[in-house]
């Protein structure tokens, strides 16, 4: 269940230790400090769990679980003052606009939103009727917060080489290594563009809902996304993209296709255009908790969105060692809390033999993390890297997962200082538990003696210092040099 589960389940040990404490106080000790906080418990159920289609709020409820249906994210009422024209068309004055409202109402879990009241609310306090008003493609930027990309003239599609993410670390141990999001590089594109695309339409076709599904009530915040990746595009690659607002039209100028957004479904948009893996969480208001129900995930190591649509967090981690009882609390009242204007980043890894892209439960690519294959080469050895972002739709109040697998094979470490004896430490050193959950194994009868002579050759280079003591870099998830390099491979 590699990337999505490793951004779910890493998230927590960030904000472990805001909670640590409680975690490890005695559970009356505990209920009296959920008590102060104001946090209403579950109440005991009798009935079965129902399948995954029907409302999680009929799930049968943990009394030891605390209820947030009455926390929110930080709300974005404020900037519907400065949308113009809005304030007319709602017939309220900018004061009247921006206030809270008193009494609210949240549109239910499963409801689309055009079904759903006109006064309902969604998580950061705009209501139905406030975005029917904003209309298709509003100013997100404004909206959520962050802002829009600067326009990246000099990209060129057939040179372009994503970043050489290297996010190795050490000590290594179970930390997030957060970062805030570069709002110019949310979704990044690169050489292999138009074969990632075809390849994810492939997937689809051939696994269909098992890689791309919605649940009701997620219309809206699949919509939303879309818009936002479309405006992105727009803005950050104005050489090849264009949207046509008035016919809702989206114009690829790599693909020389057209996207007639009235009638395709949102998902289908992002399929065929962004090679981004996205997976929607949405808030079930009865006890403010989120869940799994929509995506388009194309690059799954282990799992698959048909296998896991529909769940909530602790559900989709509950095969994880130690989860419930450390992570769980802190992870529920991060997600519960969440602002829009702070996305975040990171970098998963991994090392593999060639470039599986997808592979679910039973896949033939599999047997090759099951054995050390004698004949293997360096050449078919690696890196592979999923690109995290997770952040909060304003609108919707959705929180989206995303990510970008990325291949970099091992033999370029040659000439990356310090990242051959970094990455040789960790696999020699990390804790093997966690080697382990990252199926390095089968890869490092080769790689690591491959690695070692790297360090022998940057240490004579004078590259690296002979006492060198293998630590995280301060240039981290990247190295001494990297942009040069990488400038240099481009061209431009």
């Amino acid at each position: 269940m590699a990337t999505m589960r490793s951004l779910l389940l890493l998230l927590g040990a960030a904000f472990v230790a805001s909670s640590a404490s409680l975690l490890l106080l005695k559970q009356g000790r505990r209920e009296v400090i959920l008590n102060r906080l104001h946090l209403r418990r579950r109440r005991t159920s009798g009935s079965g769990t129902p399948p995954r289609s029907l409302s999680p709020s009929k799930k049968p409820q943990d009394e030891s679980i605390p209820d947030y249906s009455d926390i929110y994210p930080p709300s974005r009422r404020h900037v519907l003052a400065e949308i113009p024209n809005l304030p007319t068309k709602l017939g309220k004055s900018k004061d009247q606009l921006i206030a809270s409202p008193e009494k609210k109402e949240s549109v239910p879990l499963t409801t689309t939103l055009s079904d759903a009241k006109k006064t309902a609310f969604t998580p950061c306090e705009f209501s139905v009727a406030e975005i029917d008003a904003l209309g298709d493609f509003p100013d997100y930027a404004k909206l959520s917060g962050v802002p829009l990309p600067q326009p990246y003239h000099e990209f060129d599609i057939k040179k372009a080489k994503p970043r050489p993410y290297r996010p190795f670390r050490w000590a290594y141990h179970q930390t997030m290594s957060l970062t805030k999001m570069e709002p110019d590089w949310w979704l990044e594109l690169e050489s292999t563009y138009e074969e990632r695309i075809k390849q994810r339409q492939e997937l689809f076709t051939k696994h269909g809902k098992s890689v791309l599904e919605a649940l009701p009530g997620s219309e809206f915040a699949c919509k939303e996304l879309m818009e936002m990746s479309l405006q992105f595009l727009c803005a950050r690659y104005p050489q090849y993209f264009r949207l046509d607002k008035e016919n809702m039209v989206f114009y690829n100028g790599i693909l020389n296709t057209e996207s007639k957004l009235k009638t395709a479904h949102p998902l289908h948009v992002l399929l065929n255009n962004v090679p981004e893996d996205f997976a929607i969480m949405l808030r079930d208001p009865e006890k403010g908790y989120y869940f799994f129900r929509a995506g388009v995930i194309c690059s799954a190591l282990g799992w698959n969105v048909g296998s896991k649509i529909g769940m909530s967090l602790p559900e989709i981690h509950s095969p994880i060692p130690d989860y419930k009882e450390k992570m769980q609390f802190s992870m529920d009242r991060y997600f519960t809390k969440k602002p829009t204007d702070k996305a975040i980043q990171r970098g998963s890894w991994g090392l593999e033999v060639g470039q599986p892209l997808y592979m679910p439960p039973g896949d033939p690519h599999e047997k090759y993390r099951e054995v050390q294959m004698a004949d293997l080469d360096i050449s078919r050895c690696h890196l592979r890297v999923d690109w995290q972002t997770l952040r909060r739709l304003p609108l919707s109040g959705a929180i989206v997962f995303n990510f970008k697998a990325l291949f970099t094979p091992v033999a370029d470490f040659r000439d990356e200082p310090f990242i051959p004896a970094l990455l040789l430490k960790v696999l020699n050193e990390g804790k093997r538990s966690l080697m382990e959950y990252k199926n390095t194994w089968h890869t490092e009868h080769v790689v690591k003696p491959e690695l070692e002579k790297y360090v022998r050759e940057q240490v004579g280079k004078g590259w690296v210092p002979k006492d060198w003591e293998p630590h995280t870099l301060d240039e981290s998830p990247w190295y001494p040099g990297w942009e040069e390099k990488w400038h240099r491979n481009q061209g431009f």
